[in-house]
């Protein structure tokens, strides 16, 4: 089912037709290995950069986010474990229909939340339509498909229906709205540091040449141990 964070950090927005931590839930659908095989519009590794991020920004903003999968077992494969690592203990609702939403354990999730508003990101692009009666928001630099023209067709599909394509950078900033909210401005440049390039070098060299704060630590890498199998 959905998943929050415990951050109570941060106040209460006015909407202002924007999206708000309050008015939305997220939904990220088949973010799995061979879903990812078969997309060739966009980097690949920018995707799961992006898709990290993005989860990572929802955990921040206390979003309720549904996670689900299509044929793990039999096909797609878990979800990517970058993915996984940002949920961890929520267990992705599994279907066997190609669309979530003829999903009914999918579709009770995001009934459950209460919110008319889904920002939704998923491997194929295809995946984003017929969302009735709600407002959906395609995170479309989380997205991706098998062509250009596939995710072009999908992308004009869903807008045509009134989607309103947005980016993972956009919606975080968008939860964000003022730097003055200290109780979130720290995690959300964590996730600029991170995640978003050179906006996040930028960042760093702000926070350490200008404001004279220390560098940016990351955890220690550590060589894995060679697994039994492989002995």
């Amino acid at each position: 089912m959905a998943q929050q964070s415990s951050n109570s950090n941060r106040p209460k927005l006015s909407e202002k037709g924007l999206l708000t931590p309050d008015n939305c839930v997220v939904a990220l659908i088949d973010h799995q290995p061979q879903m990812l095989f078969g997309v060739s519009n966009f980097d690949r590794q920018s995707i799961i950069n992006n898709t990290v991020a993005f989860g990572k920004a929802a955990k921040v903003f206390d979003v309720p986010v549904v996670l689900s999968t299509v044929e793990t077992k039999s096909f797609s494969g878990n979800m990517w474990p970058q993915l996984r690592a940002v949920f961890l203990g929520q267990e992705p609702i599994e279907r066997s229909s190609m669309n979530s939403w003829d999903d009914k354990n999918f579709v009770a999730a995001i009934e459950k939340t209460g919110r008319k508003k889904i920002v939704v990101a998923g491997l194929w692009t295809e995946v984003c339509v017929a969302f009735d009666g709600y407002e959906v928001y395609v995170v479309e630099d989380c997205c991706g498909d098998v062509s250009q023209l596939a995710h072009d067709n999908a992308m004009k599909r869903v807008i045509q229906a009134g989607a309103k394509p947005v980016t993972s950078m956009s919606v975080m900033l968008e939860w964000q709205r003022d730097w003055a909210q200290k109780g979130t401005y720290d995690a959300v440049m964590d996730i600029v540091r991170t995640h978003l390039g050179a906006y996040g070098i930028g960042v760093e060299y702000a926070y350490t040449m200008v404001h004279g704060l220390p560098a940016t630590k990351f955890a220690e890498y550590i060589v894995p141990a060679a697994l039994a199998a492989h002995k």
